[in-house]
Order: C-alpha cells, then structure tokens, then sequence
C-alpha cells in the first residue's frame, strides 16, 4: 500500500450503520475501507454532507467501520445465524430453535443510534483543508454522486487525486430496470467522476469499456481505468458446513427485481410443481425485495402452487450462505444485466456448479465453469433444471469437473492492481491542475 496520504469516504458506510445485513456494494465498501485505514501512511475518514465535507482522523474512522461490521455480524459461523438455522430446518435438516444472537450486535434501534451519533460527531469534524498535500481520495460507492456540489471542494485542492470506483452502468444502459429518473440521476454521477477522477476502478472488463465509451460520448476525457474482479471471502470454500438437503434445491442470489429476472424462475417452478408436486425440485430466493417488483412479488405472496417449492430468505450472514451453496445443486442466474455477478464467483468457489445468462460479464467471470442460456429461453432451462435434478446427474457432474483447480479472485490480488494504479499518479502542487 502506499504512504502517501490516503482519505477513504466513509458516506455510505454510515448511512449503512442501521441496516442488519449488507449488499455487494456494502461489502466493497468495507474491504476497501479496511485496506485503506490499514496503510502505513497517513489515513483519514471523510464524509460529505450538506454542510461541507468532513474529515475525520484515522482511529475514528476505523471505529466507524468497526461498528457498521459489528452490526451485519458478518463474522459469526453458520451455526449461529438464526436465519440459516431457521433456513437449514425447512430445507431438511438443522434445528428451528435459533442461537442467542451475541450481544453486541444490537438491534435496529442500537444500530440507528450509532449511526445518530456518528452523524453529529462528523459534523463537529474538520473541513478538507486538513488533509495534508497530495492526498488520494478513495470514493467506492455511488453515493452522493448525482449531487455534484458535495465534490466542489475537490475544486479548491487540485493537489488531491481522486480515485473512484464504478460498480455499473446499468441504469443508463438499461434504464427499464432503474426508478423513474435514474437513468439521469447517473448520468449525473458519471459526469461528477469525469470532472473529477484523476484514475477509475471497475469491477469488470465490461464495466470499464462501457464507462470509457460513455464519457468520451460525453465529450470528456478518459481518465485511466484499471480493472479488479472483486475478492471472494474466506467463508466461501468447498469444506464446511452443509445441509442435508431432502430435495435437488437451486439458488437464486441478489436483490428480488426484474432485471435479475426472477420471473423467468417462478413460472418455471409454477409449471414443476403443478406438474411434479411434491416431488418438485426446490428454489431458494437468497436477497431481499427491491424496487418495482410487484409481479414478482405477487406471485411469492399468492401463487399457491410454489408455496411449497419456493423459499424466500433475507439477512442471510456471509458464513451461512457460504454453507447454503456447499449444500445446494446449482446456482441459477439468469439476470438480463449485471456489473460483475458476484453470486457467480462465489458459487465456484464453494464448489456449486452454475447456470448463468448469456451476458458479457458473465462469460468474463463464469467462462470457464459455468454453463450459459439465453435469459428468455425458458425452455432452456427448464432443461438444465430437470437434467440437474436427476440422481447422479450427467450434467451436474461435467459442470462441477469444470471447477477443478478454478482459483478465484482474491482481495490481495485486486488491491495489488489497485496499488499499482495509484502509483502511477503523480503528485501535484496545490496551484497546480491539469496532469493525468
């Protein structure tokens, strides 16, 4: 890691304090904020906010982050998440009776009075003009970036060299799948990094060309772009916990909307359990509800058939999804768009074979495991769905044998890109604006 000095925005981390479990930005969000406060340099939090932005020093920023961890315990194991011992239970084996949660976890209360507290402290924080010359500012999230007036400081010190990392570009290149005026809200924040980024991160190859094309179309240069395929945790391995499943069961993994095309999903199992009853394979919706998902969620709230077939689950802890896959017969995504696919590593990695949409990304991240379907074939896989079910699977075998030896991407491996990204960018004087 560089000494140089580091300032990492803690905004969305915060406001993420009274929330009991994270989403993938979140756990970005977090690997970087620990990677950056732990660097021998200089380390400082910074928070915008209507009043200007805040910078914190490096032991509070870290208690910060500290307790927005504590409160998605997302270290706890499999056996003591009362999600996953409630989920294990009605999928065929583990108990009902949840485990004490510990303590210091808190409830949503606790958590939203951190967040209170953590607020107005920040607001007592120094302006931007404690930070010392030259320093790397790290925004990791899209947070607040449709707002650009919370980045004008960056105007009045051009010595500080902004770093951005951009998740996707999906509302604007499928803005069907976004809410009313997203589409614009990210335009906006692409033209704030434009302005200001001195280099950009992205999860994907496909992330970064379609983040070049978009801001040269809008007429502005291209700053340097490095590619990082996101780390996997250490709880996603083949050894481990398991569930002794009473049925082939398929995952579905992330936030319930259409663009990951849950719907395709539902109707298949409508149909299996119409036809097959209790004999029907099972589905496990792993995410919580998202925005403009009233089919879907009409169908999980009143379709009668797929009561018995289809499982819905929130607040799933890190180590008991990780069990969830080591135990299931194969992760299914058949998402029409995506930044990376992170579901997709992390199945690999726990050893699930995987059945992913025919996109870009997905062919960057699953090519070599994964098998690939059109997102509108249902017949398709309706096919993979019932060739995987059959005892001793042809088919679930040939996909598990491609990923033997399948070694996937690491946090170490991704920031030791990132840090010599950051070493490419050179220092600049404080009068000085306008080198790469």
């Amino acid at each position: 890691m560089t000494d140089r000095p580091v300032a990492f925005d803690l905004t969305r981390l915060i406001t993420r304090l009274r929330h009991a479990s994270p989403s993938g930005i979140d756990r970005v969000d977090l690997a970087y904020a620990r990677w950056a406060l732990a660097g021998a340099g200089p380390r400082f939090g910074l928070v915008t906010t209507a009043l200007g932005a805040r910078v914190v020093d490096r032991g509070r920023a870290a208690r910060i982050v500290d307790a927005v961890a504590a409160g998605w315990v997302e270290d706890i194991e499999a056996e003591a998440d009362p999600v996953y011992r409630r989920l294990a239970a009605r999928l065929g084996s583990g108990t009902a009776e949840p485990a004490p949660r510990r303590a210091a976890e808190g409830g949503e209360g606790s958590r939203r009075r951190i967040q209170i507290e953590t607020v107005l402290s920040t607001l007592r924080a120094e302006g931007p003009a404690a930070l010392p010359d030259g320093t790397l500012y790290l925004h990791t999230s899209h947070l607040r970036l449709d707002r650009p007036e919370r980045f004008d400081w960056l105007y009045d010190r051009p010595d500080i060299r902004p770093v951005f990392f951009l998740h996707d570009l999906i509302p604007i290149t499928h803005p069907e799948y976004g809410r009313p005026g997203e589409a614009e809200r990210h335009r906006q924040r692409m033209e704030t990094v434009a302005r200001h980024a001195a280099h950009i991160v992205v999860n994907s190859a496909d992330v970064g060309a379609q983040v070049a094309r978009h801001i040269a179309e809008c007429g502005l240069p291209v700053p340097g772009i490095t590619v990082g395929h996101l780390g996997i945790e250490p709880a996603f391995r083949p050894d481990g916990p398991r569930i002794d499943l009473d049925r082939p069961t398929f995952l579905v993994c992330g936030t319930i909307e259409p663009r990951k095309n849950h719907l395709l999903l539902l109707h298949l199992w409508r149909s299996l359990s119409q036809e097959l009853g209790a004999g029907a394979p099972r589905l496990v919706l792993v995410g919580r509800r998202g925005w403009e998902a009233e089919n879907i969620v009409d169908l999980l709230d009143r379709c009668a058939a797929i009561r018995d077939s289809v499982v819905e689950v929130s607040g799933l802890s890190t180590h008991g999804l990780a069990a969830l896959m080591r135990s299931a017969t194969a992760l299914l995504m058949p998402s029409f768009t995506e930044g990376y696919g992170l579901p997709v590593v992390e199945a690999a990695t726990s050893g699930l074979p995987v059945v992913a949409s025919d996109i870009p990304v997905h062919r960057e991240v699953g090519g070599p495991f994964a098998a690939f379907l059109d997102p509108l074939d249902g017949p398709g896989w309706r096919r993979a769905v019932a060739e995987l079910s059959e005892p001793g699977s042809r088919r679930r075998s040939e996909l598990s044998a491609g990923l033997s030896g399948y070694a996937p991407p690491t946090w170490a491996g991704h920031f030791r890109r990132v840090e010599a990204a950051l070493g490419t960018l050179r220092r600049r004087g404080p009068s000085c604006a306008g080198d790469g």
